[in-house]
């Protein structure tokens, strides 16, 4: 009997890595942004590791924080996408499009060109948008949550439908009979909503895996559940702790289960921000070279997660035995627990933040087992399917990852030696689907 194995991807955000500053490391050129092989450089890596995936998040616009902290985006998704389609073989290429405010038939259109190009590698991330500024950049108001959301299942279900629309068997090329392809199998869609609409078809053939998989991300909201539990192979969280991924994870299978599906079709992925380090030590000492100045701004949120004036004279000091005494957990923030946790272990204010307790995601320093105990134990815990990695930098991060943590979770069995099959589908385990899902309800 096969044992289950964990899935990992990773999630590449910028050229350079998602530790503030990691633009200025010194082995890292600054004008990666700009740079696809830097880019390609960091897909084979995590290729080489045997990571199922590449997952782009997107923000169609330039964040005020660019002038220090660097611009924390791929320059285009699809098209560096597309770039590194053609210099890998197996690694999965997940990207983010919106559903607010591009077209169904875009979508469609480059998605799945990118599947067919890739031999059936790609992924779609389908997201709303409530974002001011990328909407400004659309010429278009911020939509309530309501309407994005009954738009988001207008443009997967016609996106879907897009997709199916040219038959398995239409592609004929048949030289003898000059027949190139049956026209009666590549047939219009005409599916019209309240928001969007589309003739079709699409002419483009299926690919490897018929059609791109998709994903969602985000939180727990009604909303994005159902459209979770109705379209999505994969889902992208933002979590802290066990205990909250399981609860989540628990809630998106549900979604699947009501919608008609089985919840074992949708992967659950929690994502994980590592630095490999010799030791713990020089992994907060890799941290604090790049971001200590952001740091330092972030001493009086720590105070207020753990219910403590902390002073910033504090900074290379401990807490004080008499504030830690009273220090509690804040109930509203799932990140405080683990701030707590570390105070407790006697780092000063500045290790206690380099450690990543703000951080968006959870935060492992240190030598590769580490992070594969971290990994192990909410695997093994039920909290999730798998990992969306983010490294610290990723010029030696993901090489890092790859050479110290992946030997660790294959002898620990619990990650593949290698490759499932060629396809995103058949490496993250979920069904063949072309066109929409009948099952869904």
């Amino acid at each position: 009997m096969l044992h289950k194995q964990l899935i990992l991807g990773m999630g590449l955000t910028s050229g350079y890595g998602t530790l503030p500053g990691s633009w200025r490391a010194p082995h890292v050129n600054p004008a990666n942004y700009a740079n696809v092989d830097a880019n390609i450089r960091y897909a084979k890596a995590a290729e080489r590791g045997g990571f199922s995936f590449l997952f782009l998040p997107d923000f169609a616009g330039l964040r005020g924080d660019a002038g220090r902290d660097g611009i924390q985006n791929i320059m285009e998704p699809m098209l560096e996408l597309a770039a590194i389609s053609q210099a890998t073989s197996r690694i999965g290429l997940v990207a983010t499009g919106s559903t607010t405010f591009q077209e169904p038939y875009t979508t469609a259109r480059q998605f799945k060109a990118l599947d067919v190009m890739s031999r059936g590698r790609a992924g779609w991330n389908a997201v709303t948008t409530s974002d001011p500024t990328v909407a400004a950049n659309y010429g278009a108001p911020v939509a309530d949550r309501g309407e994005r959301y009954q738009r988001a299942h207008e443009v997967v279900q016609i996106v879907q439908s897009l997709w199916g629309s040219w038959e398995r068997d239409a592609w004929v090329l048949d030289k003898d009979t000059g027949q190139y392809l049956n026209p009666a199998k590549v047939r219009p869609i005409n599916l019209s909503g309240q928001h969007v609409a589309s003739r079709g078809p699409l002419p483009i053939p299926p690919s490897a895996q018929g059609q791109p998989v998709i994903f969602t991300a985000g939180g727990s909201s009604p909303h994005l559940l159902q459209l979770a539990g109705r379209y999505a192979d994969g889902f992208i969280a933002e979590v802290w702790t066990v205990e909250e991924a399981r609860a989540q994870r628990d809630m998106v299978r549900e979604a699947a289960r009501e919608a008609g599906r089985n919840p074992d079709d949708i992967k659950y992925f929690t994502g994980l921000m590592p630095t490999v380090a010799p030791s713990v030590r020089e992994g907060l000492d890799r941290r604090l070279a790049l971001s200590e100045e952001l740091l330092k701004s972030r001493v009086h949120i720590l105070g207020s997660m753990l219910g403590v004036h902390l002073s910033p004279a504090l900074w290379s000091e401990p807490i004080p035995v008499d504030l830690l005494d009273t220090a509690r957990a804040h109930p509203g923030d799932p990140r405080s627990g683990i701030a707590l946790s570390v105070a407790r272990q006697g780092w000063s204010v500045r290790d206690i933040l380099a450690h990543g307790v703000i951080d968006y995601h959870p935060v492992t320093v240190g030598p590769g087992e580490v992070h594969a105990d971290h990994m192990q134990q909410w695997f093994e815990a039920g909290a999730t399917d798998g990992f969306w990695l983010l490294p610290d930098v990723y010029e030696d991060g993901v090489d890092a990852f790859v050479d110290e943590v992946v030997p660790l979770l294959r002898a620990r069995g619990i990650y593949s030696q290698s490759y499932v099959g060629s396809t995103l589908r058949e490496n993250l385990g979920v069904p063949d689907r072309y066109g929409p899902d009948p099952r869904v309800i």
